[in-house]
């Protein structure tokens, strides 16, 4: 239970408190798209075809089982884009410039990030405005991470300097071993407030679902996963209310209303940015302070 079950359920959830919600399918793999009931068409138009510019966002656009959740699909052709715009100019802004159309139609958009730092990642870590980042309580994901906000800095200095961390989330995470409450203690020390008070406990539910192509709350509604999902999309939904404490991470405007949120998984991110550093003006994350991977 890593990236694509949270980008799923999470933006199943935003969309059963009755708020638009886009989820993007930017991994070749199609997860995403299939766990949504989805099943593979090379015909149907997908993001490979809306970051080629041969489809607008909104002709991609597919309804969903929910009333407020729309999904733009992916397909395996889509590993193809990142041979076939190696030498486009601005080939870093092409999904961001294709879902411009759709910003104001949707409170939050929910791009779910392949698991390794290419271009088709890229162009979604600058077509957000924030990061989510699910992990889980191990130490294999306390090593990824360190990776992770290093690409992210790479990412602002040199592509988008508005992006910041919305938060992170720790998923399969079972508090009755003393490693994840170790886990969870440092990432609370290092991130303080952006560590999300909700976890997501393993739960049979959540692993089940995908193969039933619906997100948790609407196969079981009453499992444990599908609760967290919930409490989780109310907690996000309320640090963008008016009057909540700003970020510490990025001064930057973060994921509200029509703000897309890029779900990036702290243990996959293993490649350097190819993001060129310029001279951008941006707030440095705390590099100073390291997290302790002793646990």
């Amino acid at each position: 239970m890593g990236k694509t079950t949270t980008a799923i359920n999470l933006a199943a959830s935003f969309a059963a408190a009755e708020v638009n919600t886009l989820l993007v399918d930017c991994d070749p793999q199609s997860n995403a798209t299939s766990g949504l009931g989805f099943v593979k068409d090379p015909d149907r138009i997908s993001s490979y075809h809306m970051i080629m510019g041969a489809a607008s966002a909104e002709e991609s656009l597919r309804t969903t089982e929910l009333e407020q959740l729309w999904l733009i699909p992916s397909h395996k052709n889509l590993i193809g884009a990142n041979l076939e715009l190696v030498d486009v100019a601005g080939r870093e802004f092409r999904m961001r410039q294709a879902l411009v159309p759709l910003r104001d139609r949707f409170e939050f958009i929910v791009l779910d990030c392949p698991p390794a730092l290419d271009l088709l990642t890229v162009n979604a870590l600058v077509a957000a405005d924030a990061v989510l980042i699910p992990m889980q309580g191990e130490y294999f994901a306390l090593e990824g991470m360190s990776e992770l906000l290093d690409t992210i800095e790479r990412i602002r200095a040199g592509l988008n300097p508005g992006l910041g961390i919305e938060a992170v989330v720790l998923t399969m995470f079972d508090e009755r071993t003393n490693l994840a409450q170790q886990v969870k203690a440092e990432l609370q020390n290092f991130f303080g407030e952006k560590l999300c008070a909700t976890t997501v406990p393993r739960n049979i539910r959540l692993a089940e679902a995908p193969s039933h192509g619906k997100p948790a709350l609407v196969y079981d509604p009453r499992s444990k996963g599908a609760e967290s999902y919930i409490r989780l999309a109310k907690e996000i939904i309320e640090r963008q209310a008016p009057g909540a404490r700003p970020s510490a991470v990025s001064q930057q405007p973060s994921a509200v209303s029509d703000q897309p949120v890029a779900a990036a998984e702290g243990v996959a991110e293993t490649a350097e940015a190819p993001a060129d550093q310029q001279g951008a003006t941006v707030e440095e994350l705390p590099a100073a302070k390291e997290m302790d991977k002793t646990a």
